[in-house]
């Protein structure tokens, strides 16, 4: 007898959302592979090419990234001669990122990634899409607010 758990499961929200990030950055990962980058790392190169340098630290938490996965992305990055890491002006042991002059060449030469937002969401009702952010954005706050306060179920 099958499990209706298990069906409920796979067709949840959340499942779907998880399945739709995951496929985005497959193909944004699929995009990126010719050019020796994965997505993390446009991440990363995006925030220094539109917005400038930027204390390692405060990138991570913006990206939400592991302290010690920031290190090496940021170490993948330094050995590719994309990104330097020089010591903070205001705060020596703060690690400030900015892009090389490689960096920002090959900034210029990445494919424009705007393709996926239009080919998963193209066509469809502006309205439906907002709803679903706002679903989404809810849900995401309740369950951070639940972690900050320590409670459990």
């Amino acid at each position: 007898m099958p499990d209706k758990q298990e069906g409920t499961a796979q067709d949840s929200i959340g499942a779907w959302a998880k399945r739709c990030y995951f496929a985005g950055r497959d193909v944004m990962d699929s995009v990126l592979r010719p050019h020796g980058l994965g997505s993390v790392q446009w991440y990363v190169l995006h925030r220094l090419a539109t917005v400038g340098p930027v204390i390692q630290r405060d990138l991570g938490r913006l990206l939400e990234i592991e302290r010690a996965t920031m290190s090496g992305i940021v170490a993948t990055l330094v050995r590719k001669g994309l990104v330097e890491q020089v010591p903070d002006q205001a705060d020596q042991r703060q690690k400030l990122l900015r892009l090389t002059d490689a960096g920002a060449k090959l900034w210029t030469t990445l494919p424009d990634l705007s393709f996926i937002r239009a080919v998963a969401f193209g066509g469809m009702d502006a309205a439906d899409i907002e709803t679903a952010i706002g679903v989404l954005r809810t849900a995401t706050e309740r369950l951070e607010s639940l972690l900050e306060k320590g409670n459990r179920p």
